[in-house]
């Protein structure tokens, strides 16, 4: 009786063992993380809880420092990158990607096999052999080398089968919120999730990586990255100004208008079909503006610091309210029936199955409001007469003024017609002694004859203006200098006065770096670089009594 007792008793124990061996998911996937997690979330769509069991002898575990992870993999380690475009409005697709990187001179090819890179020398011997691993061997059916067929082992770490037929020869298991998904891969795969049931805040994404060896999976890499769900629409500004020297210092310039334009991070496209508005103020009691459009212009008038907000709103698919019941009506008589008309659940209080909720995304940012360089003109260009023999560089001068506070700097960068291929850049600082007057000789030599692009920039601590034009350089003819004895460039001629303008627009159109500022292309003064042109001409050929010009007052400086 007493061995009966110890064989039934070895029996019970025995029964028992594989309940406690049994490696369940969140085991082997959760980091210690308490079961039933999965409780505090619903259910995602495709997903499966980590209460089901982990098929251990086909997927071993390694722990963290486990000696078998340096051998998991010929030639080194293989590293798995993890990232997704969190964060994601609740109820928008949130999409993974895991992207293996191997060992260095290892790719994998078009055929999915894992091969050495001809020509890659790394710290190894080179080897022999083109393949670091291939799987090809492994046929549709799931047979290995000979053809005997294995298809038990085609199977995932919770024992559901590979799709057929196989292609693919990593197997990936993602875990989050207490469920996992298990996928068939290359080198790069993609999970989508849908976050209507995921709960708003921080979450964990794991992934582990296994590939196939012989009957069996070895793990390879594991990884694991922060994703947030947020029930506020995720919002980006940029703010952008011309003559700003720096606009991600917040400090712009008075009388110029600042670009604000709001970026809603929705990869999924989730708000596509939704209403958007956008309500800005601006904190300098201008009052608030409402728009439909992700663009706004504002320019502030007044120095200081301001507070900018924005509110963006959207409409987007949510749960229906549940409908309100009515209490029911009192009845005179327990023998009087209920009027039709009174249903204590109104037809009309049934919601509309296409159900919205507003959703509402904000930005807020302190900025500072300065004066600056507004415009810069170039409203002449004269030739400055050399001693004979005539040296080899022709000297130009360009008499600029600007408008806003005075510049501290100013650079010029010389090169050819087409604005691209940069020939000579100097600066000088500007003299204070100009008062509250901006206006300013630069002389510069310009190496032969020809047409040279000039780029003309004026700048203080906050900002920098901009102008282009081009010049025409004559050749060395010597009646054409005698000719030249007022110094100013007549050559170009009124025609060039016409056409500098449109020229220049076309050219710097094409290249940001020489993008001219607005109303100062070629040589203008507001629109009245002709005259210029024609006064310029008219001293040459008629000269006289010149002290009624208006470019002799203030004769300013040589730069």
């Amino acid at each position: 009786m007493e061995f009966l007792c110890c064989f039934l008793g070895f029996l019970l124990l025995a029964a028992r063992l594989p309940l406690h061996a049994a490696k369940r998911f969140h085991d082997v996937l959760s980091n210690d993380r308490p079961s039933g997690y999965m409780r505090e979330h619903n259910q995602l769509n495709g997903w499966s809880s980590d209460e089901n069991d982990w098929n251990e002898k086909l997927y071993p575990v390694w722990k963290r420092g486990d000696s078998r992870w340096k051998n998991s993999w010929k030639g080194g380690r293989v590293q798995a990158v993890l990232t997704s475009d969190s964060p994601a409005l609740v109820g928008s697709t949130l999409t993974f990607a895991v992207n293996l990187v191997f060992p260095r001179c290892q790719k994998e090819d078009a055929s999915g096999n894992i091969v050495y890179e001809k020509n890659c020398r790394n710290d190894t011997d080179p080897s022999p052999d083109q393949y670091v691993y291939s799987w090809t061997a492994w046929t549709e059916d799931g047979a290995w080398g000979n053809g005997t067929s294995h298809g038990h082992h085609d199977v995932f770490p919770d024992g559901r089968p590979f799709p057929h037929p196989r292609k693919w020869n990593f197997v990936y298991v993602f875990h989050t919120l207490g469920q996992y998904f298990q996928k068939l891969g290359r080198c790069s795969v993609t999970v989508s999730i849908n976050t209507a049931n995921v709960s708003v805040g921080p979450q964990i994404m794991e992934v582990t990586v296994y590939r196939r060896h012989r009957w069996a999976y070895v793990p390879i890499a594991k990884v694991k990255d922060v994703y947030v769900v947020t029930d506020q629409i995720p919002i980006f500004v940029t703010m952008s100004q011309k003559n700003n020297r720096n606009s991600s210092d917040e400090t712009f310039l008075r009388d110029l208008p600042i670009m604000f334009s709001v970026l809603i991070h929705d990869p999924s496209h989730f708000l596509n079909e939704s209403s958007i508005s956008y309500k800005w103020n601006f904190g300098d009691n201008t009052g608030l503006f409402v728009s439909t459009s992700d663009t706004l212009n504002h320019t502030y008038v007044l120095n200081g610091t301001f507070s900018l907000n924005l509110t963006v709103q959207a409409a987007v698919p949510g749960p229906c309210p549940a409908p309100s019941p009515r209490p029911p009506l009192t009845t005179p008589s327990l023998y009087s029936p209920v009027p039709a008309g009174n249903n204590p659940l109104e037809p009309r209080e049934i919601p509309d199955e296409h159900c919205q909720i507003k959703r509402y995304g904000y930005f807020t940012a302190t900025i500072t409001i300065v004066e600056g360089i507004l415009e810069v003109n170039i409203i002449q260009v004269t030739g400055v007469p050399m001693p004979k023999p005539q040296p080899e560089n022709s000297l130009v001068d360009f008499v600029v003024t600007c408008q806003g506070s005075i510049p501290t700097e100013v650079c010029t960068m010389i090169s050819d017609p087409a604005c691209q291929i940069t020939q000579n850049t100097v600066c000088n600082p500007v003299d204070v002694a100009l008062g509250d007057m901006c206006l300013l000789t630069v002389r510069r030599a310009f190496r032969g004859s020809g047409t040279y692009c000039l780029n003309l920039t004026l700048g203080d601590d906050a900002s920098l203006a901009l102008t282009s034009i081009l010049v025409s350089i004559p050749g060395r003819d010597p009646a054409f200098f005698l000719r030249m004895a007022n110094g100013t460039l007549v050559s170009v001629g009124c025609l060039t006065a016409v056409f500098v303008t449109v020229i220049a627009l076309l050219v710097y159109k094409k290249h940001k770096e020489y993008k001219p500022v607005k109303n100062s292309t070629g040589i203008s003064v507001k629109g009245k670089g002709l005259n210029v042109f024609l006064t310029r001409a008219k001293t040459m050929f008629f000269p006289g009594n010149q002290e009624k010009n208006p470019l002799l007052k203030n004769q300013p400086g040589i730069l």
